[in-house]
């Protein structure tokens, strides 16, 4: 199971891959199995191929991405409250936290997206 650090600088390089708008960077982090729910409740992402067009369209909009606090870390989870800056139309925010579940190489295997129209400014 990987350590607290290495979760953490998974979400740390997470991050790091929308300042550079590098879909390629984040599917790197998931296992080819892996699964993205982003916001909860929609259909999962599954895969490779499925977790890299989810992410080069989200990536269209160039999110800026900013950690809100440290990144909690427990069993093979770690959880991560941010800031999703987009400006189309004016600035928009919206404000996330997502939890990621690693494998015991280290890689992502879950990731979900929690947030709601509540919890986002500027769309109306």
């Amino acid at each position: 199971m990987p350590t607290h650090d290495e979760m953490v600088r998974v979400v740390e390089r997470y991050v790091e891959a929308f300042d550079h708008n590098d879909p390629e960077m984040v599917v790197a982090l998931f296992a080819a199995d892996g699964t993205v729910e982003d916001p909860v409740g929609t259909p999962a992402h599954k895969g490779t191929e499925a977790i890299r067009a989810f992410y080069t369209r989200s990536m269209k909009s160039t999110p800026k991405l900013t950690l809100e606090g440290p990144v909690r870390t427990a069993a093979d989870f770690a959880a991560f409250a941010f800031s999703v800056r987009l400006n189309f139309g004016g600035e928009k925010k919206i404000d996330v936290i997502d939890t990621f579940r690693f494998n015991e190489e280290g890689k992502v295997v879950e990731m979900r997206a929690y947030f709601s129209p509540q919890n986002m400014q500027g769309f109306d």
